[in-house]
């Protein structure tokens, strides 16, 4: 009878749980001894941990998303003739990586996150998956399952084409020993959407409408032209950038312009932070339109939403992300039940979040949920922008900084505190003429703040 054994997770330092991200065999594998057999991730580090026997996988006992611990059963391997009969105890091959609490989302992200941030909503495509993965969505690029071998990547490349969606088996490495680097997975997807020759393998049809024909990105050696300095992105950087490229990509932006006269709502604001100056807590002009886009939620109940296939799943719950500025890069905490909050509360509950943001102290679920965000400018400056969707969210609202100019009332001009508004919409749910009540009604109710109890 064949001695089937168990692979158990080894001493994985300090944690007392970490997560299953990506599974690297699938029953039937031939694995050798010291190969790795899934990567897990903690709030610090990402790591893979290694069979220390050779032999074939017989079952998996864990999948993505479960949450292990030392002892845990990874899977079963029947040892091959040359393997030790017993496990001798696995070392866990560990990746440093920058903390967590950097880490942006959405998806939104969240990052957001920025909008894009947020980044809190990557695909979860595997790179070597033991299941096949579905079909995808239709506008979706596909991604094919290669059937090659466990691909030579660190577990933060490897984590960088699970979200973009590149199975690594169908991307050649340009590092020693033809190791995969990040560089490697961003060209695969240049050539991909521009259904060029590195897109073979991919389904009929899914560069993207036939692809976008364009010429490869330039490669140039700037140390010719004078001096030069490398900085390396931020970690929240390349999570958000690579969900911010998906977005832009993927969703068919529209952004439709407006304007708000805040006169009266600024002078508001200015009350009640005299009122309040010994409770500490200081009202913004954020969380007037964190309330005012709630009601234009409820109003137009199809902004509040998402796009699952061929449905449109409306949501009854109202969670509100905001773009934070923090010195690696932006991310979008979520205000969640916004609708239940009043203006102090949510002032106070964003200002606390805004900060824990700068402290890189975020925890994943506070980026988490979101149904629609706001990135407002504040008193940067500009007049206009188009802020990118954070999917799988529908639309974002974004702030310019507001300035005075003269209105005419049919007498004479007046001085009139004006708010730039810049909505972007999906198309594929969103008309023009829905983009532009939305955003006249947040206007409205921006206009007179007493219209939100109606």
């Amino acid at each position: 009878m064949s001695n089937i054994t168990a692979i158990e997770v080894p001493d994985i330092g300090d944690f007392d749980t970490v997560e299953v991200i990506e599974i690297l065999v699938k029953v039937g594998d031939a694995v050798k001894a010291e190969q790795s057999l899934i990567t897990v991730e903690s709030d610090k580090a990402s790591m893979e941990i290694p069979t220390s026997i050779a032999g074939i996988v017989k079952a998996i006992a864990v999948k993505v998303g479960d949450k292990i611990k030392q002892g845990s059963v990874m899977l079963s391997i029947e040892p091959s003739a040359a393997a030790p009969s017993a496990a001798a105890p696995a070392t866990a091959s560990v990746a440093a990586t920058s903390s967590a609490s950097n880490a942006s989302a959405p998806a939104a992200p969240s990052a957001s996150v920025a909008p894009a941030a947020v980044a809190v909503a990557a695909p979860s495509a595997s790179v070597a998956a033991a299941v096949t993965p579905a079909a995808p969505p239709a506008g979706k690029l596909e991604l094919p399952t290669s059937t090659v071998g466990l691909p030579h990547a660190s577990p933060s490349v490897r984590k960088f084409a699970r979200e973009l969606g590149v199975d690594l088996g169908l991307v050649k490495g340009s590092g020693t020993k033809e190791r995969i680097v990040q560089e490697d997975i961003q060209n695969f997807v240049k050539q991909a959407l521009a259904g060029g020759a590195g897109a073979s393998g991919f389904a009929q049809g899914a560069s993207l409408g036939g692809g976008l024909d364009l010429l490869p990105w330039p490669k140039v050696d700037f140390t010719k032209f004078g001096e030069t300095t490398a900085k390396p992105l931020s970690r929240i950087k390349k999570i958000s950038g690579a969900n911010l490229h998906r977005n832009w990509v993927m969703i068919p932006h529209v952004t439709n312009n407006d304007e708000a006269n805040v006169t009266e709502l600024e002078a508001l604001r200015v009350t009640l932070n005299k009122e309040n100056e010994k409770s500490g807590i200081k009202v913004t002009m954020l969380a007037f339109l964190i309330k005012a886009v709630v009601a234009a939620l409820k109003k137009f109940p199809e902004f509040n939403a998402s796009l699952d296939g061929d449905n449109l799943i409306l949501k009854q719950y109202f969670h509100i992300g905001f773009a934070a500025d923090t010195p690696n890069g932006l991310v979008v905490p979520v205000i969640r039940d916004a609708d239940k909050k009043g203006i102090l509360q949510l002032a106070a509950e964003s200002s606390e979040l805004a900060k824990k943001a700068r402290d890189g102290k975020l925890a994943p679920a506070e980026m988490q949920g979101g149904c629609m965000s706001i990135s407002s400018l504040g008193g940067i400056g500009g007049t206009h922008f188009t802020p990118i969707i954070n999917a799988p969210e529908l639309a974002i609202l974004g702030v310019s900084k507001s300035y005075m100019k003269p209105v005419w009332d049919g007498k004479q001009f007046v001085p009139q505190l004006t708010l730039p508004l810049s909505l972007s919409y999906d198309h594929r749910v969103i008309d023009g003429a829905s983009g532009a009540r939305f955003n006249a009604y947040l206007g409205s109710l921006l206009a007179d703040f007493r219209r939100i109890v109606l």
